[in-house]
C-alpha cells in the first residue's frame, strides 16, 4: 500500500486529496484558499471525521504545502511524511507535447512553463504548487497529469482552426480542449452501461466550466473547448463560442481595450451575463421559475448550446450509445439536465424518466433514461483526483 497526494494548485488556492493506493481509499481531503492573504483559510477533512478549519496567514504556496504536511502528522493521518510515495499535479495545458501523464522531470517542467501563454492563470499556478511540494518533499517523485492529454487523439480536421496555417506552426494555435482527466474517467466508468459492441459515448462535464467530448473506443474524437477554456458551450461566466468579430467591434464601440473585453468574455458573460442574476445555476433556476425573463432566456440558451453539441457529436460519431452527465450541474441539477435533453428528444429519440432524473442528484450514479429511449443516458459523478492518483501509481510503479 502507498499513500499518494493528488494536487490541484490555483493562483490563490491549493486543493488536495490523499489516497491509499491501490485501494483508491480517500484518507483525507482539503484546501488552502486565499493564498497570499493574512486571512487565508486552511481546511482538512480526515475520512470519517469533521473538517478542521483554520483562518491564518498563508503568504505563498510553500507555506500552504507546509501547513498541509504538518496537518497530516498533527491530525494523525500519517505517522511520518515518508509514507507519502508520490504527488500528482493537475496541469491544465500540456499543448501538443503530452498525450499522457508524465513524471515531472526538469524537461517536463520546462515544457509546462513554455505553455504558460496558452494558460496563464493555470500553468503558472500549477508550477508554483509543484515547486512548493518539491521544496518541502525533496525525496518524493512527482507526476504531471494534463487536462489536454486525453484530447490528443483528435484528428487534424477536428483540432485545427481555419486561420493562416503559420499561426499553427509558429504559435501553436489549435484546439486543445480541457477537462480531459474527467472525460477519460467518465469514459472508463461508463463501460458498465454499454452492451457488447457499443463504443460511442458523449460525455457532458457541465459545471461552472463546461465541456463535452465525443468518445469512440475509449478515445477522444472531438471536444468543445478550444485553444483555451473560453470556447465551446455557454458556461457560468464564459461566453462559449462567439463570432471573432465581436471583439474588435466592442473595442471600437466601448473604448475598452481588447484585454478588458476578453476578461468580460471570461468572467462576466455566460449565465451571469445573460441572467444578470448569478453564475450559479441554482440562483438562475430559482429566478427563472419566479418568472425572471432574463433568467428564463439564460436557461434556454444554456440548454440549447449543450444540446447543439450533443447533436453535433451524434453526427461526428455516426450515432451514440450513451450520454453521460457529470460535474457540478450535470450531477446535481435535474432541472438543467431535463432542459438540455428536452431539446434532443425528437431528433435523437431520447426519453427521460422524470422520476429517475429527479432522484439522481447529490453524488448518486445511475440511469435517468427510460427503457424505450433510443440512447441510454446516465449520471456519473466525476473523480479527477482518483485519475491523478492512478496515473501516479502507474507511472512511478508504486
Amino acid at each position: 500500500m502507498s499513500k499518494v497526494i493528488a494536487v490541484n494548485a490555483g493562483s490563490s488556492s491549493l486543493k488536495f486529496k490523499l489516497f491509499e493506493m491501490p485501494e483508491e481509499k480517500v484518507i483525507c481531503s482539503g484546501i488552502a484558499d486565499r493564498i497570499g492573504h493574512t486571512d487565508a483559510i486552511f481546511s482538512i477533512k480526515p475520512a470519517g471525521k469533521e473538517k478542521v478549519e483554520t483562518i491564518c496567514s498563508i503568504p505563498d504556496h510553500s507555506v500552504a504545502v507546509e501547513l498541509l504536511l504538518e496537518a497530516l502528522v498533527d491530525e494523525g493521518i500519517v505517522k511520518s511524511l515518508e509514507e507519502i510515495k508520490g504527488v500528482g499535479h493537475r496541469i491544465v495545458q500540456g499543448g501538443a507535447y503530452f498525450s499522457h501523464s508524465e513524471e515531472l522531470t526538469p524537461d517536463v517542467e520546462a515544457k509546462i512553463e513554455s505553455l504558460i501563454p496558452l494558460a496563464p492563470l493555470h500553468n503558472a499556478a500549477h508550477l508554483i504548487g509543484f515547486r512548493a511540494f518539491k521544496k518541502v518533499l525533496p525525496g518524493v517523485r512527482h507526476v504531471a497529469v494534463f487536462d489536454t492529454a486525453f484530447h490528443q487523439t483528435m484528428e487534424p480536421e477536428d483540432y485545427m482552426y481555419a486561420c493562416p496555417y503559420e499561426y499553427y506552426t509558429d504559435y501553436k494555435v489549435r484546439r486543445y480542449g480541457a477537462h480531459g482527466t474527467s472525460h477519460q474517467y467518465l469514459s472508463r466508468e461508463a463501460q458498465v452501461y454499454l452492451k457488447e459492441g457499443q463504443n460511442k459515448i458523449i460525455t457532458c462535464h457541465i459545471g461552472s466550466g463546461s465541456s463535452l467530448c465525443a468518445i469512440k473506443d475509449g478515445k477522444c474524437i472531438a471536444t468543445s473547448m478550444g485553444l483555451t477554456p473560453l470556447a465551446g458551450v455557454m458556461m457560468g461566466t464564459r461566453t462559449g463560442d462567439i463570432d471573432g468579430s465581436v471583439m474588435p467591434y466592442l473595442v471600437k464601440q466601448t473604448g475598452k481595450s481588447a484585454e478588458e473585453i476578453y476578461q468580460e468574455f471570461n468572467k462576466k458573460s455566460g449565465l451571469l451575463g445573460i441572467s444578470g442574476v448569478s453564475n450559479d445555476t441554482r440562483d438562475v433556476e430559482k429566478a427563472a421559475k419566479e418568472g425572471n425573463q432574463r433568467a428564463i432566456l439564460a436557461v434556454k440558451m444554456f440548454a440549447r448550446r449543450v444540446a447543439d453539441y450533443i447533436g453535433q457529436y451524434y453526427v461526428r460519431l455516426g450515432g451514440c450509445d450513451l450520454i453521460v452527465f457529470s460535474a457540478g450541474i450535470g450531477e446535481n441539477s435535474e432541472y438543467f439536465r431535463y432542459k438540455i435533453l428536452e431539446q434532443c428528444q425528437e431528433a435523437l429519440g431520447i426519453e427521460i424518466s422524470e422520476k429517475l432524473n429527479d432522484e439522481m442528484v447529490h453524488g448518486k450514479e445511475g440511469i435517468i433514461s427510460t427503457a424505450n429511449s433510443k440512447i441510454k443516458v446516465v449520471v456519473i459523478p466525476t473523480d479527477e483526483e482518483v485519475m491523478i492518483a492512478r496515473d501516479v501509481c502507474s507511472i512511478l510503479k508504486i
